[in-house]
């Protein structure tokens, strides 16, 4: 799991804007640690946003954080979780997506009644 410290508003906006072409779709998939940062750094402002213990959001294989206010998870499977791929995160996170379609899409898996973003997405316009 990743800590929800706060994040350095500059430097997720600088990770998103490195992978922002590539996002758009005008330029090839971005180095590694590029992509990894701007995961990372967008569910660490998640998780900091709406602190909380009752949804698991997961993005392999970079990330996954705890956030959301309500009953506290701490074994087994979480009830509330939410997984997507690195792409639609960043698209989610940046407001390219709304969340509604990714559901809609399958591009995101969520489960349980706390599991739906849409009230804390886009994190950083990008």
């Amino acid at each position: 799991m990743t800590s929800p410290r706060s994040v350095d508003p500059a430097e997720l906006r600088a990770a998103v804007l490195a992978v922002s072409p590539w996002l758009d779709r005008a330029a090839p998939d971005p180095a590694r640690p590029e992509l990894a940062k701007a995961v990372r750094l967008s569910l660490r402002t998640l998780a900091a946003d709406a602190p909380g213990r009752s949804v698991e959001v997961r993005v392999p294989p970079f990330a996954a954080v705890q956030c959301v206010d309500g009953p506290r998870h701490t074994r087994g499977n979480p009830p509330n979780v939410v997984e997507t791929d690195p792409r639609t995160w960043l698209e989610l996170a940046t407001g390219r997506l709304r969340w509604a379609d990714a559901l809609e899409d399958g591009r995101v898996s969520a489960s349980g009644t706390r599991a739906d973003l849409t009230r804390l997405l886009p994190i950083v316009r990008g």
